[in-house]
């Protein structure tokens, strides 16, 4: 048994590859960070593959499958990601393309291969780590938001695909809310509300994958949340997540 997990280095997809190494899955892991994943794969108890590669680079992501599709891995875990807090005429451009690089094109392209590979088989799993914020638009927070609603919606299709097509491959989406790892720090702000562990999180994600469950959200206050948000009307959203993403740098 063999999981590919990307932005294995830190947070969630840390986590994750801990909980499948326990379950004894060997695990290929990548992040940018060579030595941060080799830290991680010192403490693992299971075989563990080293890539380091940012995904940012179209051609490194393709270079990923190229080095991992003669692997028969049996999981797909993408987890890279990152965020950037700020109004939109003011973030900067750059660094919103590689976010949609690393959290749309990356995902895209490896869900695209890996899911070809796993129907021909007639097994696997794929786990797109979205967000809470897949659900909403995000003012301050606005290219973030909208990648996860991006890779939300194409898992929510993909999942209906392969139901049409009777296939034993599964697909699901994570989609925390606030998790305690170093997105904040990244993206240059900071949660009010205290996280979710990101080991909580990890399991409780994968547990509800091999139950093939198509969306998970950790915590009963997120549940509860989008549960909320879906009668609310559009503006009435926008102003509450803008208020919430302003007191994030108050903090």
């Amino acid at each position: 048994m063999k999981a590919l997990i990307t932005g294995a280095s830190s947070g969630i997809g840390r986590d994750i590859a801990r909980y499948l190494s326990k379950l004894g899955y060997d695990l290929i892991i990548t992040a940018r960070s060579k030595n941060l994943l080799e830290e991680v794969a010192k403490e693992l108890k299971t075989n563990v593959k080293v890539i380091a590669l940012d995904l940012s680079k179209e051609e490194n992501v393709y270079k990923l499958y190229e080095e991992t599709k003669n692997d028969n891995i049996d999981i797909l875990v993408n987890n890279a990601g990152f965020g950037l807090f700020g109004d939109f005429n003011k973030t900067d451009l750059n660094r919103e393309l590689d976010m949609i690089s690393v959290n749309i094109k990356a995902p895209h392209i490896l869900t695209k291969l890996y899911l070809k590979d796993f129907i021909k088989k007639d097994k696997g799993y794929i786990l797109n780590v979205a967000s809470s914020a897949g659900f909403l638009a995000g003012p301050h927070l606005n290219t973030y938001y909208a990648t996860k609603n991006y890779l939300l919606k194409l898992t929510m299709g993909i999942y209906q695909e392969l139901k049409e097509q009777k296939s034993n491959v599964h697909i699901s989406a994570l989609c925390p809310g606030p998790v305690d790892t170093e997105f904040n720090k990244v993206a240059g702000g900071s949660f009010r509300l205290k996280g979710l562990s990101s080991k909580y999180v990890a399991k409780y994600a994968i547990d509800k994958m091999f139950k093939n469950k198509l969306i998970i959200i950790p915590g009963l206050t997120t549940r509860l949340g989008i549960f909320i948000t879906r009668f609310l009307p559009y503006k009435l959203q926008l102003k509450i997540v803008s208020k919430i993403q302003l007191d994030k740098n108050k903090e």
